[in-house]
């Protein structure tokens, strides 16, 4: 997959390369899932339209959390400045992959107790891929998050409860390494995509081996059992399948398929939304747009999903400063 061996995201390679060409393989017309993006959905609205900049956003401070703490094994996390803890000395925490700076100007804004894990390592699927082969470098993570958390607040033998993951543009190669194994599966109770699930085509269909991993997620959140929630942008990328394509199929393992729906005045940041699937606790939400912003702008829409997803679904022990 291209996304792997580039030292670019593949937004860019989609601008450079022309992306919003609308060729498609040859094989497209016999899946609905395959279908590409419509036209009127290849445009990218500028920053006075938005009101914002989704790629630079103003930054609302911290809340109740602290500034970044380097704990953790990898990347940095931060944990409200007091309690967060149950009786029993438990917390939840979010592990974010790929964008963890503007991911946590949005956690802010909604969550007041579970923690913020956020890590970064670099452009493309391939580093998070790579380093989280090793399925020990998962379980040394939620380790030194648990020891984080024990040295914060002063208590010994701090343990998690809740955890999720979620993931932005290239963070998706963390996720699905983590998944592919059934024991970190079932630890993990939360899973959400930001404008970043893509795969490769086999005949006639998506490489549906390397996708397995998000297909029992989905099918677990789908009976009730974990919460998963998906969004795509109608970006088409060079030589690979889109986050359109992938969040469909992923719709069509579950025997489904996406609602067409009109743009709604409340989405953050410019997004547009033209269409959504939900059965159980498994989402799916497609929105407009092929350019940089549009991509940003997913992250807009981390607080959203937080807010009226995870944030009943955990009922996490409140923090204050």
């Amino acid at each position: 997959m291209r996304s792997r061996t580039s030292r670019r995201s593949f937004v860019e390679l989609a601008l450079a390369l022309g992306a919003a060409a609308t060729a498609r393989p040859a094989f497209a017309a016999k899946a609905w899932f395959l279908a590409k993006p419509p036209k009127e959905t290849q445009r990218e609205k500028p920053v006075d339209e938005r009101g914002v900049n989704p790629c630079n956003s103003p930054d609302p401070g911290f809340g109740v959390y602290s500034p970044w703490n380097r704990g953790p094994s990898l990347g940095q996390m931060i944990l409200p400045v007091k309690g967060g803890l149950t009786r029993a000395k438990q917390f939840d925490a979010m592990i974010h992959f790929h964008g963890h700076e503007p991911a946590r100007k949005e956690w802010v804004k909604v969550m007041d107790g579970a923690m913020f894990v956020g890590i970064d390592l670099g452009n493309g699927s391939g580093p998070y891929e790579s380093t989280f082969e090793d399925k020990s470098n998962f379980k040394r993570l939620v380790t030194s998050i648990e020891e984080t958390v024990s040295l914060h607040a002063k208590v010994k033998g701090a343990r998690l409860r809740k955890l999720g993951l979620s993931g932005w543009s290239a963070g998706y190669g963390a996720i699905q390494r983590i998944l592919e194994a059934p024991e970190l599966r079932q630890r993990v109770d939360t899973v959400i995509l930001l404008d970043g699930l893509h795969c490769g085509y086999a005949p006639n269909s998506l490489n549906a081996v390397q996708i397995g991993p998000f297909i029992e997620f989905s099918r677990l959140a789908a009976a009730g059992q974990k919460l998963m929630f998906v969004s795509h942008s109608s970006i088409i990328p060079p030589g690979y399948a889109s986050t359109t394509e992938t969040a469909n199929f992923l719709i069509d393992r579950l025997g489904g398929r996406a609602t067409k729906v009109r743009p709604r005045k409340g989405d953050p940041m410019g997004l547009e939304l033209i269409s959504s699937y939900s059965r159980g606790n498994f989402h799916v939400r497609g929105f407009s747009g092929n350019g940089k912003l549009d991509h940003c702008a997913h992250l807009g829409l981390y607080r959203d999903v937080l807010r009226v997803h995870v944030k009943p679904r955990w009922k996490s022990p409140r923090g204050m400063r």
